[in-house]
């Protein structure tokens, strides 16, 4: 996550420097503790929660926790998750919806927090959870406010409704309030009002947000808090918190590259729970936010579940099942290739769910690097194709891939990679389909598969000694040619004596040579 990133490589820096330790000393934990300050500090962290915080890991860091622990370094870790897991909120909190709909949730924050957007990301996601969301256009101050709420709700797939024009003409609190009368009526069971927002916190909004509140009474005031805000974060928070009190709040541009550690304070300093995060411009961008697994990521230490629910979200399992039979009969074409891909891109940025694996960090440059459009030009390219050719990838001649390639505005060589890529991933799935160890290119055979190439071959080992000792080696091949047993194999051969260890029977003091190599040599020298 672009926001909290050099948090995450400062922390991850001072980690590493601990686990080079065996034992932790005083000295060891204030060092760790003080760069750990630093990083919150530089990354805007609210000076009271940076104190608070490394106060407690430095207490419990120096407690018996980590000095009976068999892994100091890695208590410290846990250590300093779990805290941080506590000012982020401690456990994940829901929506509290209402036992008798319509729910009614409003959003407020300052302009340019991004509360528009949110209110269709918010809605689209209810929609995914079977329910129907109704969006409200109470802001009538900023310039075309409604019209881009509306603009939002065509794009989420959800109702609006916006009886005024905007731009300064309407009462706000009378919409807000007829917008109830009208979710029963027309039975939406959740309604989204967006009220209007300044560019810095002032009596009129705080009191028009308050008249809201109060003419429609809802169940969450979203309180919505741009990350890259800086340290006015915590005082805006405040604010809000003073003038209209609301219930959770909610992230926005946690892709954003600015430090956005101020972030971290709000729940803290608040004591009201963050329950949504907005982590890019899509409206699918938009995720639930669970304490422990920001924690994780920003300590490096991946998202696999957040990972497993996109995953599951996007991918169908009947669909997999059938792909699956398709490699196991070797009937797995470009056309369900094509569809996987899509599949993938609709599940979100393959940077990002390439980010929640654990140390995800160490491949920064690799991620900021890889272009997604890359699956865009693949898909091109496959789309480029006939139906015959998409099913029988043997019919592309070369005048069929320079077509293929002028269609799709590729080159040839990018068409010859495709088909090369794809022959290849289609037997590798075809072995491991049908329980076999695939050979991946570059590679060589896997150990232990007992074949090579995939051709049912079986690898014959190479007979002869190995041993750097000429005497050895000699006497140990003189036995291979013999038919006999190679001195010091199998249960004669003391353990772990192949790294210079033990002795075992029949073993020489000393190193030397056993009385059975001493034989084989002589009857070898006599030859």
């Amino acid at each position: 996550m672009a926001t909290f990133g050099n948090l995450s490589d400062r922390l991850a820096e001072t980690f590493r420097n601990l686990r080079t330790k065996g034992k932790l000393s005083p000295a060891d934990v204030d060092s760790t503790v003080r760069e750990i300050r630093r990083a919150l500090l530089d990354a805007d962290v609210a000076l009271d929660v940076v104190k608070d915080f490394t106060g407690k890991v430095r207490e419990r860091a120096l407690g018996d926790e980590v000095n009976k622990a068999l892994n100091p370094a890695q208590q410290v870790v846990q250590i300093v998750n779990e805290e941080l897991i506590g000012i982020l909120g401690g456990e994940a909190r829901q929506i509290m919806f209402a036992k008798r709909p319509p729910t009614i949730i409003m959003l407020a924050g300052l302009q340019g927090a991004g509360k528009t957007t949110l209110a269709g990301k918010l809605a689209k996601w209810l929609a995914k959870q079977q329910h129907t969301p109704l969006l409200v256009a109470a802001d009538l101050q900023r310039p075309n406010a409604v019209q881009q709420l509306q603009v939002v709700g065509g794009q989420a797939g959800v109702a609006v409704y916006a009886p005024e024009p905007g731009n300064g003409v309407g009462n706000p609190v009378k919409v807000a309030k007829d917008s109830i009368k009208w979710a029963v009526d027309k039975q939406y069971d959740v309604v989204i009002v967006d009220t209007a927002g300044r560019l810095g916190v002032d009596a009129d909004m705080m009191k028009q947000a308050a008249d809201i509140r109060k003419a429609v009474q809802p169940d969450e005031v979203l309180f919505v808090i741009d990350a890259m805000i800086g340290q006015d974060a915590v005082a805006t928070a405040k604010a809000f918190q003073a003038g209209v009190d609301f219930t959770g709040v909610v992230l926005t541009k946690l892709d954003g590259d600015a430090r956005g550690g101020a972030a971290l304070s709000v729940a803290s300093v608040t004591g009201r729970p963050i329950i949504f995060a907005s982590t890019g411009e899509s409206l699918d961008d938009f995720e639930p936010f669970h304490p422990d697994r920001m924690a994780s990521r920003i300590l490096d230490l991946g998202d696999i579940l957040t990972l497993i629910e996109q995953a599951q979200g996007a991918f169908d399992e009947e669909e997999a099942k059938k792909v699956a039979e398709k490699f196991r009969t070797d009937s797995f074409t470009l056309d369900d290739f094509l569809g996987q891909m899509q599949q993938l891109r609709g599940a979100g940025s393959l940077k990002k769910m390439i980010g929640m694996l654990p140390g995800a960090g160490a491949m920064k440059e690799q991620l900021n690097n890889f272009d997604e459009r890359e699956i865009v030009r693949t898909e091109a390219i496959i789309q480029s194709m006939t139906k015959a050719e998409r099913t029988n990838p043997k019919l592309l001649n070369g005048s069929r891939r320079v077509r293929i390639a002028r269609g799709s505005g590729m080159t040839v060589t990018d068409v010859n990679q495709l088909v090369q890529r794809f022959e290849q991933a289609s037997k590798m799935m075809k072995t491991v389909a049908k329980g076999g160890v695939p050979q991946i290119p570059g590679m060589g055979p896997m150990a232990g598969a007992g074949f090579a190439g995939g051709r049912g071959k079986k690898v014959q080992a190479k007979k002869g000694s190995k041993s750097g000792n000429p005497a050895k080696r000699a006497a140990e091949n003189a036995a291979i040619a013999s038919g006999e047993k190679a001195p010091g194999a199998g249960s004669d051969a003391p353990a772990g004596s192949g790294f210079g260890l033990g002795g075992g029977r029949g073993s020489a003091p000393e190193g030397g040579p056993s009385e059975k190599e001493l034989e084989s040599l002589q009857k070898f020298l006599r030859r």
